[in-house]
């Protein structure tokens, strides 16, 4: 089974209220058998750590180890991260100086355990499920719970 992931996280102001949105699609012999939504807001948060928490919470609704998962964001933050190496090397330094290390350790936690390639999509482009997951994390933005995601 192949996951098809897309996430987008969203703040009003930096910080500010913020939210993410996630679309997940389970694909099996080019037929698409799921598909799962979430979003969360937030009162208290930024956009990078939204971006980030998307990732986290789609990999984190998988219910089995070993998922092979195409992430697509519109978060150079978070690709770059990862597709450069750059959080291997913050982990070695114990993410010192570094921002979101907390959500940097529990994404790396659940990202061990599946095969994950995260792509990065130009956001506001057309593509419907990462124009789905804007509308997702914007409208959890506007309506956050009320509590604060720290940064």
């Amino acid at each position: 089974m192949q996951i098809i992931m897309y996430t987008d996280g969203s703040s009003r102001g930096n910080p500010g209220p913020g939210g993410y949105g996630v679309v997940m699609l389970a694909i099996e012999n080019g037929q698409l058998l799921k598909r799962l939504e979430l979003s969360e807001g937030f009162i208290n948060t930024t956009n990078n750590r939204m971006e980030l928490l998307a990732v986290i919470a789609g990999l984190e609704a998988l219910n089995r180890p070993g998922c092979k998962i195409d992430v697509y964001t519109d978060s150079q933050y978070v690709q770059k991260a990862v597709d450069l190496g750059w959080v291997l090397g913050w982990e070695k330094k114990g993410f010192k100086d570094r921002k979101n290390p907390d959500l940097w350790q529990r994404f790396l936690k659940i990202y061990r355990q599946h095969q994950v390639k995260i792509h990065w999509v130009k956001g506001h482009a057309g593509n419907p499920e990462n124009e789905r997951c804007d509308y997702l994390a914007t409208s959890a933005a506007l309506n956050p719970k009320l509590k604060d995601q720290g940064f």
